[in-house]
């Protein structure tokens, strides 16, 4: 019979625990069907025009960053200069994770997202991908 060690009881309390927690599991350790529920994913990348300043680029990376806390629904926001060297021209992007899609749907007219645009708009050729995941 095989040696059954504390540790070995902890670990496997503790992954049943958190498979319980996400849904994988039930109470009961069983497994379980129910999907987590997707969040909604929008990805940006930005091709500054010309006479763009580095001031200008930073306060629209603050301005972004200072999304969270203020757009309802807004779990992550993650922004700055894009590393790759295929980027194709775009130097700048960005991903925001919504609960939903419908947190997502609410945020274009969100008055604090306007005000960026109002002056961001005109400086930037953007590209944007909306997915659920």
């Amino acid at each position: 019979m095989p040696r059954v060690t504390r540790r070995a009881v902890l670990k496997s309390s503790s992954i049943i625990a958190c498979a319980a927690a996400t849904g994988v599991v039930n109470s009961a350790g069983e497994a379980t069907a129910q999907a987590p529920p997707a969040n909604f994913f929008h990805v940006f990348a930005f091709q500054w025009k010309p006479g763009t300043t580095p001031a200008q680029i930073d306060r629209a990376r603050k301005e972004i960053l200072a999304f969270q806390g203020v757009i309802p629904g807004l779990m992550q926001t993650h922004v700055g200069p894009n590393l790759s060297t295929k980027g194709k021209g775009y130097s700048f992007g960005g991903v925001m994770e919504f609960v939903d899609q419908a947190s997502f749907n609410a945020y274009p007219e969100h008055p604090e997202h306007q005000a960026l645009l109002k002056w961001l708009v005109p400086l930037i050729d953007p590209i944007e991908l909306d997915l659920k995941a």
